[in-house]
């Protein structure tokens, strides 16, 4: 049978824009409860207070859905308002935009196999950050005081807004097209928990869910390379605000997810062979373990994203290997944690990948 290229990137538009259908609900709905809390609780953090348990508040924090725990406790961190090892915890509990992967539905994706995979990370990633977190504070880690970030002005600031089609499409079409796609696809992706499907609309619902995909990729690409609105840890003071970042969010998680199907299908049933892989997989475990650790370990989300979307497409993916990557990731919190403290950040992904493939190879051990 001829291999039909077209179609193959369809499909993997169509079956990203699916998961992102739940993923939008997800992200979307997480950000305005976020809103609405931060409003009435806006120095909650602040208030915990004794620092014996900051591992186990930057923990919890971490084991938040999404990458805004770990900006918020960067931005602690800077501040000293939470120890080394209060950090260390959030970033090694964090999945980042990888636990929305995990939480979606789709025909991709088991949806109870999903919820375990998705509970079982997190239980892992808690007890290895408190516990690391604990071990590094005892050891003496302090909060660096050296800040990296540039002043920027203004000016510099808004000169991106000189690119009109680009702040027309990120702030207006594209925010809205997205925001209806999502709308739209919402009743399919909620029935999709127990199964089902809506059959009357499901050409239609193939069509958005491809839309949604490549309205996604061209959103997080203008963002990226020429709109670069990448200040995540500002405060999100309007509903209107807030949904952009969780908009970016949207395009970002949907953008690395076609980028994961796309390459994990073409690798496995084009390049090697559904069969010749799935016994590689099964006969190199250990390998597989590392390579999800250093993917995870990638700054940002992608790393996560990708390895995610392997084991929701793969079968017999390696849940140690998952739970590797989770410890690894540090998400998009890295980011102001490099720009404010580049030595600290770079010691949070170091150790954080030692401990992800420690906590990895004990879990394979376990036979999780």
């Amino acid at each position: 049978m001829e291999f039909d290229f077209t179609l193959f990137i369809l499909d993997n538009l169509q079956a990203a824009g699916a998961i992102g259908g739940y993923v939008s609900l997800s992200i979307i709905g997480f950000a305005l409860i976020s809103f609405a809390v931060k409003k009435r609780n806006d120095n909650i953090i602040n208030k915990i207070g004794a620092k014996r348990i900051h591992p186990i508040v930057g923990s919890l924090l971490g084991a938040i859905p999404g990458c805004g725990a770990t900006i918020v406790v960067a931005s602690l961190y800077k501040n000293k308002q939470i120890s080394f090892g209060g950090l260390l915890a959030a970033f090694i509990s964090t999945l980042g935009e990888g636990s929305f992967v995990l939480l979606g539905a789709s025909s991709e994706a088991d949806v109870i196999g999903n919820l375990k995979a998705y509970i079982t990370i997190t239980v892992f990633g808690v007890i290895a950050g408190v516990i690391f977190g604990y071990l590094s504070d005892f050891f003496g880690f302090r909060a660096n005081s050296e800040n990296n970030q540039q002043n920027y002005t203004e000016d510099q600031s808004l000169q991106v807004k000189k690119n009109t089609f680009t702040s027309i499409f990120v702030e207006n079409f594209g925010f809205y097209a997205i925001i209806l796609m999502a709308i739209f696809l919402a009743p399919g992706s909620i029935m999709a928990l127990w199964g089902g499907s809506i059959e009357t609309i499901s050409i239609l619902t193939y069509w958005v869910a491809l839309a949604l995909t490549v309205t996604c990729i061209i959103f997080y690409c203008l963002d990226i390379f020429i709109y670069q609105y990448h200040d995540c840890h500002s405060s999100y003071s309007t509903i209107k605000s807030t949904l952009l970042h969780a908009i970016l969010d949207v395009a970002m998680v949907v953008t690395y997810v076609f980028i994961g199907l796309f390459a994990a299908n073409y690798v496995i049933d084009i390049l090697i062979g559904q069969k010749t892989f799935h016994t590689w997989m099964e006969s190199s475990v250990y390998l597989v373990i590392l390579l999800a650790a250093l993917i995870g370990v990638t700054p940002g989300c992608g790393g996560m994203i990708a390895v995610a979307v392997a084991f929701i497409t793969i079968p017999n993916f390696p849940m140690a290997a998952l739970i590797a990557a989770a410890i690894a990731t540090s998400g998009d919190g890295l980011f102001p944690l490099i720009a404010q403290n580049r030595k600290d950040g770079l010691i949070v992904s170091g150790v954080g990948l030692v401990i992800a493939l420690v906590v990895g190879y004990i879990a394979l051990f376990l036979g999780v």
